[in-house]
Parts: structure tokens; sequence; C-alpha cells
């Protein structure tokens, strides 16, 4: 039995020490440890040996294992510790090299161009206000001069929730709320989204954002108005540009303007950009009409006022020269990461 036992143990500490791998260990380990193992069966193999002897053989059995269990603690320790070097040298990071950057958001084109309208109007001492998108008919059209019957209401026709309310057409009713609310004088600026009954194409959508301005004060002049609308496209598109103010008709405003500023990309001198005419239509502005003070409890023999316009998209389009306004809503990254 004696002979036995060394001969198993000289051939496992043979196998372990040649040994190349773990899963090979944990064969050897097996094959001779395990349940069914030679060293096992041989402790199994004990009722065979008279009662006297069986202590002494108990001992060399057990004497054999902690010699088999230590050689193999030791091959695994001796894997673990090669696995562990090869794979620090495999993550070593060279630290000469440059750090990868983290993808980073950033503000789309609509934002850039309205914090930019903003910060030039709360330096003027106006106050940003916002109002909801959801609106009654009262304050969408007839509280700005717009009535049932009115050929401009076709022009806006718009999303109805009911026969009484729907989807704002412009954010002039914020300015009819804030004029309604009786705290005067008004410097305010109405930025937000508004809908319409358009055609999606290059310069249209059924859904846009508008920046609506609304001055009322006593002894607020035409004058006024082409002031602030100058000061505005000089901050905006630079201090040589030009303003140009041309007739036109609005329900609310009277007398009312399209205004024009001079071409930032040539000068003036006409190019592709603004058509050959050297000038660019940004927004629609004019004086308060008195019956628009009045339904909102304001004396048009005290107080007058002026309002004004202007597209967000429209400013975004023209200071990024950005031909087709689809592309602010595709969510296309190649174009957005441009901003």
């Amino acid at each position: 039995m004696k002979q036995t036992l060394m001969e198993i143990k000289e051939r496992a500490l043979s196998q372990i020490n040649a040994s190349e791998t773990l899963d090979v260990l944990n064969e050897i380990r097996v094959n001779f440890l395990g349940k069914k193992g030679e060293l096992t069966s041989v402790l199994k193999s004990l009722k065979d040996v008279a009662p006297e002897d069986r202590p002494k053989v108990g001992q060399l059995v057990n004497e054999a294992r902690e010699i088999l269990e230590e050689a193999l603690e030791s091959k695994k320790a001796a894997f673990e510790k090669l696995l562990r070097e090869a794979k620090m040298k495999a993550e070593t990071i060279d630290v000469t090299l440059p750090a990868k950057k983290p993808m980073l958001g950033h503000r789309h084109p609509n934002t850039i161009a309205l914090e930019e309208a903003e910060r030039i109007f709360v330096g003027m001492g106006y106050e940003v206000v916002e109002g909801p998108e959801i609106e009654y008919d009262y304050y969408n059209f007839e509280a700005l001069n717009i009535p049932a019957n009115h050929p401009a209401k076709d022009e806006q026709d718009t999303f109805y929730v009911t026969s009484n309310i729907l989807l704002r057409t412009q954010t002039s009713p914020v300015q009819v709320h804030v004029m309604e609310q009786g705290k005067l004088p008004i410097r305010m600026i109405a930025p937000g989204r508004v809908f319409r009954s358009d055609e999606v194409d290059a310069t249209h959508s059924p859904s846009f954002h508008q920046i609506e301005g609304l001055v009322i004060d006593k002894n607020i002049t035409f004058a006024d108005l082409k002031g602030t609308l100058a000061e505005f496209a000089k901050q905006l598109f630079g201090e040589e540009t030009k303003v140009k103010f041309r007739p036109h008709h609005f329900p609310f405003t009277e007398p009312s303007a399209e205004v024009d500023v001079s071409c930032f990309k040539c000068g003036g001198k006409g190019c592709r950009f603004c058509k050959g005419s050297g000038w660019i239509e940004i927004l629609g502005c004019g004086m308060v009409h008195p019956h628009v003070l009045e339904m909102s409890g304001i004396d048009p023999e005290e107080y007058t006022g002026f309002a004004f316009g202007v597209g967000l998209e429209r400013i975004a389009l023209l200071k990024y020269e950005i031909d087709d306004m689809r592309l602010l809503y595709e969510n296309d990254m190649r174009f957005l990461k441009q901003f």
C-alpha cells in the first residue's frame, strides 16, 4: 500500500509540474483528488487493510493528499500570476497618447439664435414672456383686430381643438394677456412655437417659432420702432447693417411695415444670397392699432406702442446661411455638428 501511494504521488507531482494551463491542472486535481480519483480510491480500500495497520495507512494517504494539494495550489498561483502579468502588459496605458474626447452635446441652431435675440432685447430693457401654445380664438384673432369674417383669418387658418380653442398661429396672444394685466409701461418679447397649415418646403413648416415684441408707453412713436429695430439688426448681423421699411398691412398695427436689412454678405451690392437686390426681408412691424389697445383696456389717447414679429428660423437661416429650413428638424448629426 505504501508503494502504491508513493507511485501515485510521484506520478501526480510529475503531471502537475508538466502542466501548462489551468484547465489541465484542474483535470489533474479531479483525476487524483476527486470523488473517483486515484488517491480517494486508496482511501476507500482501507476496509481491506488489517485493523492494526489502518491508522498508519490513513496517515500516509493524508500526507500524500496534503503534498498534492500544496503542489496544485502553488502551480495554480504561478499560472494566475503569469495571466495577470500578461493582462497588465496588454492593458498598459501609454500616457503620451492623446486622450479620447467624450462626445459632448451642444445647443441647436434655433436655440443659439433665440439666446442671441433675447440677449439683445434684454440688453435694451425688454422682458422675456412666454405663454400657452393652445389658445382661445379670442386672444389669437379677435383681440388682435381680426374678427371672424376678416380675410386675414383665412390666411392664418390653423389647427382647431374645438370651435373656440386652437393651436396659436402667432405669439401675439401673449402680448394681449400682458396688456390685459394693465401694468404699464410694457417692454416685452414673446418667443415660442406657433402653428399654421403651411405646406412643408425649404422656407415653410406647419410648426415653427416666432419672436414677437411689444412696447406700450406714453409718447411712443414710429421713430422709436425704427431705432429699436435698427439697433437689433446691427447687433445681430453687424455694425454696418442698414434697415429699410416698406409699407405693408397688418390688422393689429397701423401704420404697418415690412423691414429689410442690407445684405451682410455683399454689403448691399447684390449677390446670390440677396438675389441681387442688396436687401433681405427679416420681419414685420407697426404701431399698435388703437382698437387693439381699447380691447385690452388701455386708453389709446394716453398710450401708444409698437409691435414687431420675426421668425426664429428666419434668423437662423440667414445668420448661418442655411438654404433649407427642413435641415433644422431632420436631426442629422453631420449637419448639427457644424454649429
